[in-house]
Formats: C-alpha cells, structure tokens, sequence
C-alpha cells in the first residue's frame, strides 16, 4: 500500500472518529436540553407548591407575631409578679412564724406561772386541810389514851407509853 492510500484511510478513519464525537456530543445535549427541560418543570410544580405555604406561614407569622410579643410581655410581667409576691410571702411567712416563736414563749411562761401558783395554792390548801385534821387526830388520840387508862385502872407493870412515833408532828 502506498501512503497516499495509508493516508486516506487515516483520514477517513479520523472523520469517522470525530463524526462519531460530533454524534456523541449531539446526543449529550440532547440528552441534558431533556433533564434541564424536565428539571425547570419540577422546580417550577415545587415552586408552585412551596410559594403559597410560604405566604401563609408569612401571613401567619405577622398575624401571630404580635400576639406572641403580648404574650411574651405578659409572662415577663407575670412572672415578675410572681417573684414579688413570693417575696412579699416569704416576709409575711418570717414575720408569722417570728410571732407565734413570741406567743409561744408568752404562753411557756404563763403556763408556767399558773402551774407554779397552782402548786403553791395545792400546797397551801393541803397544809390548811392537813394541821386542822392532825390537831383532830392528836385530840382523838388523846381522848383514847385517857379513856383507855381511866378503865385500864391504876398501873400494874409500870408506866405505859403516852405517844406513838406516829405522833411527832401533833401540837398536844
């Protein structure tokens, strides 16, 4: 073969490769024209979907939006009401419990007082009701001794006890 011939098959071989490209190019633009026509379609139904949700959560937010600012400063307000009254509670519940602490000892030391007088006006009663009744005693016990001795008759072992211990504390 002679090159003229080698050089023609090179340069049919070579339009043949780049016919082939041209081909292959053709089909790739074709085939992205098609994603990019189908692509504007999806993004235009997304559009089309997403467009009025965000114009309703924009009119909801402006419509809310204030509502919620009230609501926000009233909790604010609320709150601090909340605090200051629990302040005030705490104050009032100090001063409560400082007066009854107060009361309470008033009332230990009159308790005390009445319990002591009490005891002390017992003691006094006891005594009045007790010396009158030793004195009857005393005066019974010797009224038996002299009876007991006027009928015993004059003396047969020697002298016979005038007291018992019993009776220590009787005047006669």
């Amino acid at each position: 073969m002679n090159n003229e011939t080698l050089l023609v098959v090179f340069v049919a071989l070579t339009a043949v490769a780049v016919l082939l490209q041209g081909i292959v190019l053709l089909a790739l633009f074709f085939a992205l024209r098609k994603t990019a026509h189908s692509m504007k379609e999806e993004i235009s139904d997304l559009h089309r979907t997403i467009t009025p949700m965000v114009t309703d959560a924009r009119d909801f937010l402006t419509r809310v939006g204030p509502k919620i600012d009230a609501i926000t400063t009233d909790l604010a307000g609320l709150s601090q009401g909340l605090r200051t009254q629990g302040e005030e509670l705490h104050v009032s519940a100090t001063e409560i419990l400082e007066r009854v602490r107060r009361q309470s000892g008033r009332l230990d030391l009159m308790f005390t007082s009445m319990l002591d007088n009490l005891e002390r006006a017992s003691s006094v009663v006891v005594t009045a009701v007790n010396t009158p009744l030793r004195q009857i005693s005393a005066v019974a016990a010797f009224a038996k001794a002299a009876i007991g001795t006027l009928r015993a008759g004059p003396a047969q072992n020697g002298p016979q006890p005038t007291h018992s211990p019993a009776d220590k504390d009787l005047f006669v």
